[in-house]
């Protein structure tokens, strides 16, 4: 230490210096001069900075001025020093004698500060020559990035017979690259190059530029297989399934009432498959029909009688994928339909910021309109893992754009160029379509034995909740034939008063929860259809539940071509009667399709009723079993477009 008196003399106290401390000196000067290289020249030479855009690469090398000052500065630094440390040795050597006794003192021996400053002369030495090599590193830099800017400035749109679409894309661009906001998000400026840039590495439709990244685009992230295992709960389906519509409340009701089915199930069918490869797959489920977006006429009715067949359906899809052990994503918002999707800012003309990252998307026509809408260019190349839930089906000359356009068959829900497969319908219709269908509670052996000792020969459910499904004209006339020989039920809603479309000798019950509506069926023995709504899951519940299943002949068949209810739906199906599948695949004793028109067919068909013994049926494919069997086989074999 040095301090100064009163008188100005320089008093030398101590100046102890150890092997150590010098080491340490040593190397913090090359550690400092190497961390102080590293910041000035790491960030020289990059392609761009966050705040650039993606497809403009920078031409000067930034800070070179401020690194050749740095250094400069740093070696002044080390001058100043050296001048220090020798002032400090010739103050040293004056007080040569009292250094000797301290050095003695404290054990010391004798130290060579004129090695020290060889060394610190040395190190500043080297840094000038550093400095000298920077200077030239970054001379040469700059250099290069001006043959690269020449380089870009020479943006020519390509001639490439592969990419004969290249010419007219950049010319779209040139008048509209700013109609979307998601073209500037992309990195879009008005040039040329930003334009090829787009159109080559986020489209399609040009070459990629030479001076570009060649790998650009190239990469997706690498998701490593997984094997699909059997869940054995839905507690955590309900959480995915988010709160808030009605349509969810009745469709996790649905859930939690079923659950011990559908675990049983999945227990006999893991049995089955044991040794068959089940790989697990990323779902998208997107119930566009629900959204906002969409009108959802559907949540306000749930507790108005409205239709339920697509929520019960929706219901046993989540419920089977969630059980096969598959990782689901569930939306019923199109906000967050973007967002599990990458769909960048804008007005949804340009592809999706990254790879999809699902393997399959089960969603319906409204959910199928909504991402087209969204995605661009990334719909078309995507639409192949699509699946889409479709009550009354799609026929391929409906789903073919060309051929429908060329034969008069567009209509608002067709022309979607997908394969017929992707469409899975309620019921096997055709085999065109894939069956998806739904489940039915099943009974046990025990319930069974309750329900034909519990059986009302005489009590007949009609199949209609909304008042306007009893407005059909001519009912008073059948129903006063089968109100000779049964008690007629009705679960029809109303909110203060009976609606008057029920005639009074009906038994009104009002809505009734699910639960509530399986146990009337068990103790009916009769459930008939007014001829509408068309295929829904109500006549299998209740010949599950053991009754006989009545409904109407439609003759001519109805079809798109006659009937309003059909008219703009992508299908010509003749529909025979209230439900084509109950008559033909079902059909008797379980089900029975006559002439209301015909009094005597249609007393004929009570009287033989009434004396028909019949017990609980449920085809296989409508159990939870079946519908689980059949969906893994869908998720494990149909791959592509090549369903």
């Amino acid at each position: 230490m040095l301090s100064v008196n009163s008188d100005g003399k320089v008093l030398v106290r101590r100046c102890f210096l150890t092997l150590r401390p010098f080491r340490i000196f040593v190397l913090g000067i090359g550690f400092f001069t190497l961390c102080f290289l590293m910041t000035s020249l790491g960030g020289q030479f990059s392609a761009k900075r966050l705040a650039d855009s993606p497809f403009t690469i920078r031409t000067e090398v930034l800070g070179t001025g401020e690194s050749r000052g740095a250094l400069r500065r740093m070696n002044d630094i080390l001058e100043t020093l050296v001048r220090r440390m020798d002032m400090l040795a010739r103050l040293e050597n004056a007080s040569e004698y009292r250094r000797g006794e301290e050095a003695e003192h404290y054990g010391l021996e004798g130290l060579q500060t004129v090695g020290l400053m060889e060394k610190i002369q040395a190190i500043a030495q080297n840094v000038s020559d550093i400095a000298v090599k920077v200077d030239q590193i970054l001379r040469n830099s700059l250099l290069r990035s001006k043959v690269m800017e020449g380089q870009r400035d020479l943006c020519d749109i390509p001639r490439d017979p592969r990419f004969p679409d290249c010419s007219g894309k950049v010319e779209w661009m040139r008048s509209r690259w700013t109609s979307d906001p998601c073209y500037a998000y992309y990195g879009v400026d008005g040039t040329e190059c930003s334009f090829l840039v787009y159109l080559s590495e986020v489209e399609w439709f040009c070459p990629v530029l030479p001076w570009r990244n060649q790998t650009v685009g190239s990469y997706s992230k690498y998701r490593p297989k997984k094997q699909a295992a059997f869940r054995t709960e839905l507690s955590s389906l309900l959480d995915l399934m988010g709160t808030g519509k009605e349509s969810l409340i009745f469709m996790k009701k649905r859930l939690r009432r079923l659950e011990a089915q559908w675990l049983l199930a999945a227990r006999r069918l893991e049995n089955k498959v044991l040794d068959t490869p089940k790989e697990q797959k990323q779902i998208l489920v997107h119930i566009g029909f629900l959204t906002e977006e969409s009108g959802d006429v559907f949540s306000p009715r749930v507790l108005k009688g409205g239709p339920l067949g697509e929520m019960v359906q929706w219901a046993d899809i989540l419920a089977a994928l969630y059980i096969l052990g598959h990782s689901l994503k569930i939306t019923v918002s199109v906000k967050e339909l973007q967002s599990y999707l990458g769909v960048p800012p804008g007005r949804g003309n340009c592809p999706l910021t990254d790879p999809l990252p699902f393997d399959l998307i089960y969603t319906d026509y409204h959910g199928m309109q909504q991402m087209k809408q969204h995605m661009g260019l990334s719909f078309r190349k995507y639409r192949c893992r699509l699946r889409v839930v479709d009550t009354f089906g799609t026929e391929p000359a409906y789903n073919h754009e060309e051929y429908a356009t060329l034969h008069g068959y567009r209509t608002n829900w067709g022309y979607w160029n997908l394969h017929p497969k992707q469409f899975m319908t309620m019921f096997p219709h055709t085999p065109d379509n894939s069956f998806m269908g739904f489940v039915t509670d099943e009974l046990n052996d025990t319930e069974r034995r309750q329900v034909a000792q519990n059986k009302v020969r005489n009590m007949a459910v009609v199949y209609g909740k909304e008042a306007a499904m009893w407005k059909l004209q001519g009912k008073e006339k059948f129903l006063s034939v089968l109100h000779k020989h049964m008690e007629i039920h009705g679960t029809v809603y109303f909110e203060t008063q009976r609606p008057p479309e029920v005639p009074a000798f009906v038994k009104n019950h009002g809505l009734l929860p699910q639960q509530d509506l399986q146990q009337l069926l068990k103790k009916a023995k009769l459930f008939i259809g007014f001829g509408f709504p068309y295929e829904g899951p109500a006549p299998l519940e209740a010949v599950a539940n053991g009754c006989v299943f009545l409904q109407p002949r439609f003759n001519p068949p109805h079809s798109s071509l006659n009937h309003e209810f059909f008219r703009g739906k992508p299908t010509s199906r003749e529909v025979s009667s209230q439900h084509p599948y109950m008559e033909m695949a079902v059909g008797k004793p379980h089900v029975l399709t006559v002439d209301y028109n015909n009094t005597q067919e249609f007393e004929a068909a009570i009287k033989a009723i009434l004396r028909s013994k019949v017990e609980p049926y449920l085809p296989y494919e409508y159990t939870s079993e079946g519908m689980l069997q059949r969906l893994h086989a869908y998720i494990q074999h149909q791959v592509g477009c090549s369903v």
